[in-house]
């Protein structure tokens, strides 16, 4: 294992910062009809949370995005403030602050309506240039490439990010934007990114590759970007992962009980970049991975305060940073 940075360049997670609504109803909800449940506000957005996560095991990390001047945008900037997260952002007067509707199952399986809010409206002009060119990583979500703007701030921070050494990754966010927009055009956008590191899940890996298993899209994935690491999430049945250092290797789930899988794949790749890019073991840091993703599964919303459960996790792999 390669020992850590004592000084490492900043985490750079670029993106969407919004409000998350979630709901859980106690019973199917029918047309016309009414029904009771849990309902929760809390501070999202997938690139605020890798942010968060990764921060809470030890990682120096910054958030760039763009937020409305409203109350909301002062909750979910306080949000990342109280979580140590140094967060860089743009606040618009003409755009309200992102709202994300997650409506939870029975199961804990979520489906997520986006609001295009002041998330989706950041300009390459707007760029912090001087803290993306500080960065050591810089992570974005497809959330930032679906439509442009803000498609061209997020290039751009690549293209600034990759001339001053920065490593880059990317989470393909959402199977069905990617199939809304086609495969085709998503690959598009991406081509000229030199991406080390894709955390995609099952349904995103299948379609970008247009392949039906977990292992036949690894493979695909890593033909078609055999410079970058592939961390493929597979919830309940683990995590597969292959790279040019890094043999393929499952690593599995945790067995916690499934009550709300929103945010969980954020705080598997903000545990996995924490731990790897100090590290640079990613056997290591997808088990440490593991242990957060399942942690959050069983609790509600993406950033659950933090317990003795998961310090406890964390202690197996002496990080004792949350």
């Amino acid at each position: 294992m390669t020992p850590p940075s004592a000084s490492p360049r900043p985490l750079v997670s670029l993106g969407d910062l919004a409000w998350d609504v979630l709901a859980k109803p106690d019973t199917l909800l029918q047309p016309g009809g009414d029904t009771t449940g849990r309902m929760e506000l809390s501070p999202g957005g997938s690139a605020a949370n890798l942010a968060v996560w990764a921060k809470r095991l030890g990682y120096p990390t910054t958030f760039v995005g763009k937020i409305g001047t409203d109350r909301f945008g002062e909750l979910a900037e306080a949000g990342l403030t109280d979580e140590g997260v140094d967060a860089q952002l743009v606040r618009s007067p003409l755009h309200p602050t992102g709202v994300i509707l997650a409506l939870i199952d029975q199961r804990g399986q979520r489906a997520m309506l986006t609001g295009q809010g002041a998330d989706w409206e950041l300009l390459p002009g707007e760029l912090p240039q001087a803290v993306i060119g500080g960065a050591g990583h810089l992570h974005l979500t497809a959330w930032s490439l679906f439509r442009d703007p803000p498609r061209a701030a997020a290039l751009e921070a690549a293209r600034l990010a990759a001339q001053v050494g920065a490593t880059l990754s990317l989470d393909p966010g959402s199977f069905q934007m990617i199939q809304q927009f086609g495969r085709e055009h998503f690959l598009e956008w991406i081509a000229g990114v030199p991406f080390d590191l894709f955390f995609p899940n099952a349904d995103e890996a299948r379609a970008m590759s247009g392949e039906q298993t977990p292992e036949r899209s690894l493979s695909w994935l890593r033909d078609h970007y055999p410079k970058a690491l592939i961390v493929l999430k597979m919830d309940e049945d683990g995590a597969l992962l292959e790279g040019p250092q890094t043999p393929r290797a499952h690593v599995p789930a945790t067995r916690d009980p499934l009550m709300d899988a929103t945010g969980a794949g954020d705080a598997f790749g903000g545990a996995f970049l924490a731990h790897y890019l100090r590290h640079h073991d990613a056997t290591r840091a997808a088990e440490v991975a593991a242990q957060v993703g399942g942690w959050v599964v069983s609790r509600f919303g993406a950033r659950p305060p933090v317990d003795d459960d998961l310090r406890q996790r964390l202690r197996q792999f002496a990080l004792a940073e949350v």
